[in-house]
């Protein structure tokens, strides 16, 4: 007779589900796509994704509304911390060289349900980000024909009066995404031609309005006289670039392409290197040019910088300005285009969403269906919402994105190679992980020490030689022994969820400590470097951990510091962003849980392995008699299927 399983023990496993990895391929270079990019190629999609309406559109707004002429201190924040982001996907893409991107790195290294959020919510942007380039692409055409195409809607069809909707619909917009998702449809490489069409054609367009724009710059525009250079101050600065981290979006579609590439170990982290300096440094110098051009509390930020140069009695300049802003939006569209369907093919492909989504068509090898489909969304989003209420949602998401992308790239660099890692070892997963090769030539050298120092430390010269990563490292081992009893990985595993509280926490206190919650300055200050404590604390215990060490792909300099760095921007970033966002955020989330715990959870790929593991051990553990010597005896010769399953399982219920 069989017993029960105590709650506890189904509690733990329902626990263990959210949290388990996903098991990647030996080959990962096998694909169904077509490996068809070259670096050019994934660096202009790169340009193509971040230099778009960002330029056109946000620049306008932002100036006006939030940050005055400072919006150049803001795109400079939002450079270095999308910087510190760019450098992690740049680790991941080059040594997971799969389709998902961000959504892939979490379900590599954190687990199913936040792999699964995190891709919900790349979704949503890439969905709301192709509908405000439409939506800016359609207002900046009708600014060519003098709004003719708007005041045609509005007498024709009519107007809305419902919050958070647009003004009147936008078939326009709808449109030109509907035509985009077709060329999309023909494959990655006619998408990448389109692309490097419209990318030349967008950079002559911004040479043009830099020299321009500095022949008629006017100094008297960043004076007191006009409100002077940050009139929002700091607050007005960062919150700024809390918005303008939607600029900096389009790097993520190098990683999503990842799996199209030609060779991904060398084409990523290239073309992230060159398509974010390239596009960083064209957004401070545009928004320089357009704030000294005309006073920033006259900018239109429908149509900014077209409309700057009509104002300043160059018409010819801004038909060109307007032009060029229609082809760099057009690389956008493509951009989100691209990535959307492949993050959805990529979740389908895993189980965690509906599986038509994962087919692939086997002439022009793209996910025809999920193109179809969140193409026809998008062109449903742009043709009802509002551009203003399109772009305040678009931060969080991406911003989310950026901080378990981080987060996963610690827990990479201290993970011992095992199944469902990158990189899993060749041979039986019961035996231990062989020590990388630079892990052994930085212990050889202990072999020519002299005999008394042999004598000394006999019984630990094993242990030193073959540490993994994850393990205390040798030099502090007198001082945290007690950190040696832990399994390699795990406490550097508690230190990042540490690190992600404390900065929460930190950032916190510092956007609403004095202004929401008027703490008194003694606390404020206490509370501050309580927090502070934490998080160097959980620096310092992930440093003094052995990392693995790999020559053979890019990686990122100053682990764990520079992730944790771009851990805490991201956070405080995301809390500088309005609540309105967070509760449309919030929505989002409930109904994302809804579909994992509706679908994915049972459809997913791990549980079915996991289903097929448990079964095949229930045949060879139940036996209706006979004695424990006889069941081995009895399940030795086919038991090798299974053996590393029940002795990995021994492992954690012993842990």
């Amino acid at each position: 007779m069989v017993s029960r399983l105590p709650r506890s023990v189904d509690l733990s496993r329902f626990c263990q589900k959210l949290v388990r990895v996903k098991t990647l391929e030996e080959d990962m270079m096998e694909t169904s796509f077509n490996r068809c990019l070259s670096t050019a190629d994934l660096a202009l999609l790169g340009i193509g994704g971040m230099v778009g309406s960002g330029l056109y559109v946000l620049t306008g707004t932002v100036a006006k509304e939030t940050a005055g002429p400072a919006i150049v201190i803001s795109f400079i924040i939002a450079g270095i911390a999308s910087l510190l982001a760019a450098l992690c996907y740049a680790e991941f893409g080059a040594h997971v060289p799969k389709t998902g991107s961000a959504y892939m790195f979490t379900y590599v290294c954190v687990g199913e349900i936040w792999a699964f959020l995190i891709g919900w919510n790349v979704i949503l942007e890439y969905m709301i980000g192709g509908a405000a380039v439409a939506r800016a692409w359609s207002g900046y055409l009708d600014a060519i024909f003098d709004h003719r195409i708007k005041n045609f809607t509005e007498t024709h069809v009519g107007t809305w009066h419902v919050p958070f909707l647009a003004h009147y619909p936008d078939f326009l917009a709808s449109g030109i995404l509907l035509l985009a998702m077709a060329f999309i449809s023909f494959g990655a490489r006619v998408s990448s031609w389109l692309n490097h069409i419209f990318s030349a054609v967008s950079m002559g367009v911004i040479l043009f309005i830099l020299v321009m724009g500095f022949i008629l710059a006017r100094p008297q525009n960043w004076s007191a006289s006009e409100g002077g250079f940050a009139p929002f101050g700091l607050s007005g600065i960062l919150a700024g670039s809390a918005t303008c981290f939607y600029a900096f979006v389009g790097f993520d579609v190098i990683a999503t392409c990842s799996e199209e590439a030609r060779n991904p170990q060398r084409a990523i982290p290239r073309a992230i290197a060159i398509a974010l300096s390239l596009a960083t440094g064209a957004y401070i110098l545009v928004s320089m040019v357009l704030t000294l051009m005309v006073p920033w509390h006259s900018l239109d930020p429908d149509s900014a910088l077209a409309d700057a140069f009509y104002r300043r009695g160059y018409a010819w300049a801004g038909f060109i300005v307007a032009a060029g802003s229609l082809c760099a939006m057009n690389t956008v569209l493509l951009s989100n285009l691209v990535s959307l369907p492949r993050i959805v093919y990529a979740m389908a492909e895993d189980g965690l969403f509906f599986h038509v989504f994962s087919r692939v068509h086997p002439r022009t090898q793209v996910p025809v269906v999920a193109i179809v489909v969140f193409g026809l969304l998008t062109s449903l989003l742009a043709l009802i919402f509002d551009l203003e209420a399109l772009v305040q949602f678009l931060s969080i998401g991406t911003l989310l994105a950026y901080t378990f992308v981080a987060a996963s790239v610690i827990i990479l660099r201290f993970q011992q190679p095992k199944a469902g890692a990158p990189n899993p070892p060749a041979g039986s997963e019961a035996q231990p992980p062989p020590p990388p090769a630079e892990t052994l030539s930085t212990t050889e050298p202990k072999e020519y020490e002299s005999f008394s120092d042999k004598l000394q430390l006999v019984g630990k010269e094993t242990a030193r030689s073959s540490r993994e990563p994850g393990q205390l490292k040798a030099t502090f081992e007198p001082y945290l022994d007690f950190l040696s009893d832990f399994y390699p990985g795990e406490v550097v595993t508690v230190a990042v969820v540490v690190l992600m509280v404390s900065a929460v926490c930190l950032s916190a206190t510092l956007v609403f400590g004095r202004n929401q919650l008027y703490l008194p300055t003694w606390s404020y200050a206490l509370l501050v470097l309580l927090f502070s404590l934490a998080l160097l604390s959980s620096l310092l215990l992930i440093s003094v951990h052995e990392q693995k060490q790999s020559t053979q792909t890019f990686q990122l300099p100053l682990v764990p510091l520079t992730p944790a760095l771009s851990i805490f921007i991201n956070v405080y970033l995301m809390l500088k962003l309005n609540y309105m966002t967070w509760l449309r955020f919030s929505i989002w989330l409930i109904a994302g849980l809804m579909v994992y715990f509706g679908y994915g959870i049972r459809h997913s790929k791990e549980n079915l392995r996991e289903s097929q593991a448990h079964a095949v051990s229930a045949r060879y553990v139940v036996f209706p008699s006979g004695s424990l010597e006889e069941t081995v005896q009895t399940v030795q010769p086919s038991a090798q299927p299974s053996q590393a399953l029940e002795e990995t399982e021994g492992e954690e219920a012993k842990r």
